[in-house]
């Protein structure tokens, strides 16, 4: 009898203890979710990456910010070292021993490498090609690009943003027709705000200046010339290049104070990423306009 009474004590114990892990559980992955949802939406502006994704990697790579690696390193996507890389590594056991992982100084530069990662790689380019609330293709699509050695990632990703529902981020915040209305116009593009509310719309294949400006109609080409800090209208834009249809700003808008110059980068590229003015971003760094960077090197924003 009293070995049928400890064990029922031992079996209450354990279910209550498993409840409370569940509990502390959930409530962490919740307060991480309304700490960090408004970044995530900010990111899906700047960067088109959708908010459920961004988050429910957040929370699947970190913990929910209380891994060792997020604590340590405020590292919260799990990104290792790359040749690329020319900041601080942070050491501990992964896929093999002792592997190198990014160091970041702040949680806001490890959510801004995250974006900079997903749009400049060549690898997860396919991303940006899907719908940006199809939250399953962008998951399946990560696990496919070897975002993860995981086999099981893009389930786990789904679960969380299904959980948590974090599609209510994407469905309220997505880029729709609205920007447009909201200056009456009828066009081929779709109009974006940056975080400083900064407004531009992105290039498509072989557009210019001149012919964005002729479809747009309410800004010359001379206008977007100038806003852009290009000299010919007539030069054939990247696909997905912003152009701003107004001033850039003269630094850039916080947290953004330094960029590591990536591979193939020029001053005016960078200037476009973050919304700067190029004579401006030249004068903090004491650079030309013609200063070719080199792949490392570190420019001030502001």
């Amino acid at each position: 009898m009293k070995t049928h009474l400890r064990r029922y004590y031992i079996l209450l114990i354990f279910l209550s203890y498993s409840g409370y892990s569940i509990y502390a559980q959930n409530n962490n992955y919740t307060d991480y979710i309304n700490k960090y949802k408004d970044t995530a939406v900010k990111h899906m502006k700047k960067y088109k990456i959708p908010a459920s994704i961004k988050l429910a990697q957040a929370l699947l790579e970190s913990n929910a910010g209380q891994s060792r690696l997020a604590r340590m390193a405020n590292n919260h996507f799990g990104i290792k070292c790359s040749r690329s890389w020319s900041g601080p590594c942070f050491n501990m056991d992964d896929d093999l021993p002792n592997e190198p992982f990014r160091q970041y100084a702040t949680i806001m530069d490890s959510y801004n490498d995250h974006s900079l990662l997903l749009t400049q790689n060549a690898r997860y380019s396919v991303l940006f090609k899907l719908d940006i609330t199809d939250y399953k293709a962008w998951a399946t699509t990560l696990q496919d690009a070897g975002y993860a050695t995981d086999k099981k990632y893009a389930s786990k990703l789904i679960s969380l943003v299904e959980k948590y529902n974090l599609t209510e981020y994407d469905k309220k915040n997505a880029h729709t027709p609205d920007e447009r209305r909201a200056i009456h116009l009828t066009t081929q593009y779709e109009f974006y705000k940056t975080f400083s509310g900064l407004l531009y719309v992105e290039a498509h294949e072989g557009d210019t200046y001149a012919g964005i400006a002729a479809e747009l109609k309410f800004v010359s080409k001379n206008d977007l010339l100038k806003f852009n800090d290009a000299t010919s209208s007539n030069t054939t834009l990247k696909t997905y290049e912003p152009v701003y249809l107004h001033e850039k700003k003269k630094k850039a808008e916080k947290p953004y104070y330094y960029h590591y110059v990536k591979d193939g980068e020029t001053l005016h590229s960078i200037s476009q990423l973050y919304g700067i003015q190029l004579k401006n971003l030249c004068k903090m760094n004491k650079k030309s306009t013609n200063f070719l960077p080199k792949e490392g090197d570190l420019l001030k924003l502001r």
